[in-house]
């Protein structure tokens, strides 16, 4: 599966209908996230099943501001609506690789619970 493009309008959405979902926020400027996108494209192709989607930073200020991005390339992951990860940065093919299969063997009834007792501290 190819990758999508987050936009303000779309982003809560594809959230919603995504058991996974990885958001590459990233520039056309920046060296790093060019290299990354490579990586990024080839495990959208890998793993059809998970949504794979982009932030243009630059087209998507107000974006990328409500997520706290500070640094470009930032890699956010998303299961069952719940932020499970972000890390600025580049990773490297085996890293992401490693890192969805992580994220697809989470116990998200833990997740959840956790989630609901900090929230309700």
């Amino acid at each position: 599966m190819a990758t999508v493009a987050l936009t303000r309008d779309t982003f809560d959405p594809t959230l919603i209908d995504s058991d996974i979902l990885l958001v590459d926020f990233w520039a056309g400027w920046c060296g790093p996230c060019r290299r990354f996108a490579p990586t990024f494209e080839r495990a959208a192709q890998a793993y059809p099943e998970i949504v794979f989607a982009k932030v243009d930073t630059e087209a998507e200020r107000e974006l990328a501001a409500w997520a706290g991005i500070k640094s470009i390339p930032t890699l956010m992951v998303f299961r069952e609506q719940v932020l499970v990860f972000s890390q600025p940065g580049a990773l490297p093919e085996p890293a992401l690789i490693d890192l969805i299969e992580q994220v697809r063997t989470l116990d998200m009834a833990a997740v959840h619970a956790q989630v609901e007792r900090a929230t309700s501290a």
